[in-house]
């Protein structure tokens, strides 16, 4: 039986908020987070088929704001022209932010004995995926599946619970123009972090 911090149960009545979340879902079972970074995504098309993923899918469902995201293609450096993989920010021609579907989860470090410890419980997500478009499509076959407003209230809802009803909006993701711009690889490093990595490049 999946363990949750005390009050979660009282989700449906508390108001929504922002919540920092750790990217990479740790299912409730696993002995150790590490197993998060096998699951940063999950296909829309078989989501709600897998049993890691199935209780979130039903119950805790997440939207995880972006400006956009990043996908890699082989190219030639400019220096060396030897190949390596160029990255490309790809991002809303209206340059607004996009609201990718993504489902979370409660994991308790068994390491810690206290239930009202701070570090007692990781909250994780995953993002789900769909078939790319656009820009998107050019450098990768799969893009996080952003949703229109329209479906935001039904998507974070949490008594709603019938699948087939949740699966409605993850067959529309939100049609938008995209464009890809390549960025530095300082990219490549998760080391790296700053607004520079978004700055374009010449190639």
């Amino acid at each position: 039986m999946e363990r949750t911090p005390r009050g979660e149960d009282a989700a449906a009545s508390s108001p929504r908020e922002p919540r920092p979340l750790r990217w990479g879902l740790v299912p409730s079972w696993a002995t150790e987070p590490k197993i998060g970074a096998r699951m940063i995504n999950t296909r829309a098309e078989t989501v709600q088929e897998k049993p890691a993923l199935r209780r979130a899918f039903v119950n805790r469902r997440c939207l995880l704001p972006a400006d956009g995201f990043y996908e890699w293609q082989p190219g030639k450096d400019p220096a060396t022209g030897k190949t390596r993989k160029q990255p490309y920010f790809i991002h809303p021609q209206d340059d607004k932010v996009t609201a990718p579907a993504g489902l979370y989860k409660y994991w308790r470090d068994p390491t810690v004995t206290q239930d009202d410890a701070p570090s007692a419980w990781l909250m994780t997500c995953t993002i789900i995926t769909t078939e790319a478009t656009g820009a998107a499509g050019h450098r990768h076959p799969r893009m996080p599946l952003t949703l229109t407003e329209d479906h935001y209230e039904a998507w974070l809802d949490p008594t709603h619970h019938d699948p087939d009803h949740l699966r409605a909006p993850l067959g529309q993701p939100a049609n938008g123009h995209l464009d890809a711009r390549p960025v530095s690889t300082v990219v490549n490093n998760v080391r790296n972090n700053g607004p520079h990595l978004l700055d374009t490049v010449s190639l």
